[in-house]
Parts: C-alpha cells; sequence; structure tokens
C-alpha cells in the first residue's frame, strides 16, 4: 500500500524512480532539484575562426579537373594547355591519346625571355610573344586545329592574350 501512494505521489509530482536523484541519502523528485547531467555550464563566447576548407590552388586544380572532363586532345585537334604562374607563363600541345607533348613555349625558353626585361612576372606583352611562339611551332609541325585548355584560370589577362595572339598568327580554336 505504502509503495503504491508514494508512486502516485511521485507521478503527481512529475517524477519517477528513474528521475528521482538522492541528494546526501534523502530521495528529491526531480522536479525540485535537476539532475547533475542536465546541469550546463557557462560556456564562454569566444569567435572561432576557422580558415576556408580549400585553398586557391585547390580551387583552381577543381576548375582544371570539370574542364577536363570536356576538353580532350586528339590527333587530329590536339589541346593547348596554359600554366600561368606568379613568374613565368608555360604553353604545351598535348595529344592526349598518346600523351605525347607535340609542341610546347614559355617564358623560360631563351628566345622569349631574352627579349623581354620582365622582373616582376610576365606580362600582356610577354603573353602575347608566347601565344605567337606556340602558333609558330604548330604550324612549322602541322597542327592547324586545337582545342583551348585554359588550366583552370579564368579567361581574362594573360589567360586571353595568349589565346588572342594564337589566333592571330594563325591557330583555329
Amino acid at each position: 500500500m505504502k509503495q503504491i501512494e508514494s508512486r502516485k505521489k511521485r507521478r503527481m509530482l512529475g517524477a519517477t524512480a528513474a528521475n528521482s536523484v538522492s541528494l546526501f541519502g534523502i530521495g528529491i523528485g526531480i522536479g525540485q532539484i535537476p539532475r547533475l547531467s542536465s546541469i550546463r555550464t557557462p560556456q564562454s563566447h569566444s569567435l572561432v575562426v576557422q580558415s576556408k576548407a580549400k585553398t586557391r590552388q585547390e580551387d583552381r586544380i577543381a576548375r582544371h579537373a570539370r574542364i577536363r572532363k570536356k576538353v580532350e586532345g586528339t590527333p587530329e585537334r590536339p589541346r593547348l594547355s596554359v600554366f600561368r604562374s606568379n613568374k613565368h607563363l608555360y604553353v604545351q600541345v598535348i595529344d592526349d591519346s598518346k600523351m605525347h607533348t607535340l609542341a610546347s613555349a614559355s617564358t623560360v625558353q631563351k628566345p622569349i625571355s631574352e627579349e623581354f626585361d620582365y622582373t616582376s612576372g610576365p606580362t600582356l606583352e610577354v603573353a602575347k610573344k608566347v601565344g605567337e611562339a606556340i602558333a609558330r611551332a604548330c604550324l612549322e609541325k602541322g597542327i592547324t586545329k586545337v582545342a583551348f585548355d585554359r588550366g583552370g584560370y579564368p579567361y581574362h589577362g594573360r589567360v586571353e592574350a595568349l589565346a588572342y595572339a594564337a589566333r592571330e598568327h594563325g591557330l583555329q580554336f
């Protein structure tokens, strides 16, 4: 009888045997004192700064991978691939079926590096000369049509100047 009455009292208080907490040996219902695990400690509200998940280079590589899904070099129409660094500009004409570089030009090659004196990196004029050099190298080997691969870079500035110069000197994109 006593057990039934105590159960009724606990239900009225909103406490069950599983919810009751013993504090110094005294059984007290949950409605009066919360469990220690449910007590929230005050947390400091500090600002957590996290870096970007990807760097600019990783973003460019992802863009280049998306482009490479669509652009493929064949023997009839090889891929004209552009790589742009802070100091130099590199261009290759690649046959992807054989995995061969058919022609290349860059600012590291002597004819271009000796002609221009640039210290802070290639400019638009240098990019035009590289485009002209790659067009000449392709035409010597009988390549007239290429698929342009901008390498994940925006079609702007040096990449655009290089493509424009290559078109002017006989390459068809």
